[in-house]
């Protein structure tokens, strides 16, 4: 009888991409990059921001040198936002985005978005979440109606972790005790991967040659 393992899931992540106002007018061969690396665009609007609502996006910039100067540059005209999704959207779209300053982006990867539409450190022509939480509050900023899906906590969390963690790793723990090895981190780790109670069982079934 042949027992099929279920699909790996893999979880969707998203991320909040800008097109800043100088270089809206590529949007097109943007989106075409965008879609070729992998990404879906979930969503997209045009919209011009007051240099108030400019301040509240960019709130974790304020009281730096550049904050005056980035809120009137966002503001200077119309901008598109979209929700980006993909495995790993947030790191994928920021190793695709390039160094933040387009300066530098040219001379260390000048393959990047940012060094190839971008000039300078304020106009560096696109804009990434940094991590989860910023994605989180950003596309909620931008995109008021999108529900972000949360990461699970308090008692969903405990009892995934309940059922598909603890008892292994408990296991683990309570063997790494016994053992005290010298590295107790590189041993764990070994431990959980030869022990681990989702890896596939082989079966082995001798084959018949047929006679020529």
């Amino acid at each position: 009888m042949e027992i099929s393992m279920p699909l790996p899931q893999i979880y969707v992540e998203k991320t909040l991409a800008i097109i800043k106002p100088d270089i809206v007018d590529k949007e097109e061969e943007i989106q075409d990059i965008i879609v070729r690396s992998g990404f879906t665009i979930v969503q997209r609007r045009k919209l011009h921001l007051s240099p108030e609502q400019c301040s509240n996006f960019y709130v974790e910039q304020y009281g730096k040198m550049l904050f005056p100067n980035l809120t009137a540059y966002m503001s200077s005209g119309p901008l598109v936002a979209m929700i980006l999704a993909r495995h790993k959207a947030i790191s994928y779209w920021k190793e695709l985005l390039g160094p933040s300053n387009s300066l530098v982006a040219k001379e260390t990867h000048p393959d990047s978005l940012r060094a190839i539409y971008g000039t300078d450190d304020l106009r560096n022509a696109l804009h990434g979440s940094n991590d989860f939480a910023a994605a989180e509050r950003e596309i909620r900023f931008m995109f008021p109606e999108v529900i972000v899906e949360p990461i699970p906590i308090g008692q969903s969390a405990k009892d995934y972790l309940n059922l598909y963690v603890t008892p292994t790793l408990l296991e683990g723990l309570t063997e790494l005790c016994k053992q005290k090895p010298g590295d107790p981190f590189v041993w764990l780790a070994d431990w959980l991967l030869k022990n681990n109670p989702n890896k596939p069982k082989l079966c082995h079934y001798q084959i018949t040659e047929e006679p020529c």
